[in-house]
């Protein structure tokens, strides 16, 4: 199955919350506020967030207040706006500089592992030498999962002691991947937000210990997400925001949420690029966001 099969599949739950509603809510009398309002209730209920279901409700009247408008009308129209909002974010990860430093965050079981396997996969096959550092050093169970993956896939992992200091680990990493002429050095991070100023201070000392060895580094500062936690991955957006900065993102577990409406709120709200979408288990379910696709395969159009 094609990854944009697979994807319409995985979006399904969702699809068919925006289909069964826009049957109940667009009957083939003339749009008027409470067809519109239960309009707007529904796309709050896919999660698509309140300021891009407000957008889409206010621009719905202004193009066909008192006029007729079918189901597949409605449709296609919802696909084509929503293909507008998410155009902007639909931006592949361009690779600066050598080595390129990405610095990968997120909570806990969002599959930041997986998707640094999956990116770096993709990266091999394309001819970049790359290296990764363990910097989630109080889970013993994180950096075993990566040294798995880095054997598998015959890349070097850059590891300290259990409890080690994350930031010397990648102060380490980057003048290993600047000796071993890596073009991505991709490191992992911790992802405890329950304790989030031990969390913050983390993060930000290995910023300041990254930049003293390059001032431009991390180039990237990548945030994975769970699609399925919904409105969770907007409030995750913000905390790290606020914490270090983000300037990319991936949306992972696509396949099979009801939830899917969460990735036009997270365009709305912050306007990060979104690098990639995962669908699956292979590096073949990760593949770069494409706007109209998504709209298409959310709304089932």
């Amino acid at each position: 199955m094609s990854f944009w099969k697979k994807l319409k599949s995985g979006l399904s739950k969702t699809s068919q919350t925006l289909t069964q509603g826009i049957t109940s809510v667009f009957t083939h009398k003339k749009l008027d506020e409470e067809t519109l309002d239960a309009f707007e209730e529904l796309l709050i209920s896919t999660d698509m967030g309140l300021k891009a279901a407000a957008e889409l409700r206010d621009l719905l009247k202004k193009q066909r207040m008192h006029q007729e408008i079918s189901e597949p009308e409605i449709k296609e129209w919802l696909s084509a706006e929503i293909a507008k909002i998410l155009d902007p974010v639909a931006v592949p990860l361009a690779i600066t500089g050598k080595p390129h430093v990405i610095l990968v965050v997120g909570v806990n079981g969002v599959g930041k592992t997986t998707t640094i396997a999956k990116l770096s996969q993709q990266w091999l096959e394309q001819g970049q030498k790359v290296l990764w550092a363990a910097g989630d050093t109080f889970r013993s169970a994180a950096v075993e999962q990566l040294q798995v993956w880095g054997n598998r896939l015959k890349i070097e992992v850059c590891a300290t002691k259990p409890g080690g200091d994350a930031a010397g680990l990648a102060f380490d990493a980057f003048q290993k991947a600047n000796q071993s002429n890596a073009n991505i050095l991709c490191i992992d991070t911790a992802g405890r937000l329950q304790n989030k100023k031990h969390l913050m201070d983390e993060l930000e000392k290995i910023v300041r210990v990254l930049k003293k060895a390059e001032p431009s580094a991390p180039h990237t500062v990548l945030l994975v997400l769970d699609a399925t936690t919904g409105q969770n991955a907007v409030e995750q957006v913000k905390t790290f925001q606020e914490i270090i900065g983000i300037n990319a993102l991936v949306v992972t577990k696509l396949d099979g949420t009801a939830k899917g409406g969460v990735v036009v709120a997270l365009s709305k709200q912050f306007a990060i690029p979104i690098i990639a979408l995962g669908v699956g288990e292979t590096a073949e379910d990760l593949k770069p966001f494409g706007a109209t696709e998504f709209a298409s395969a959310l709304v089932s159009a």
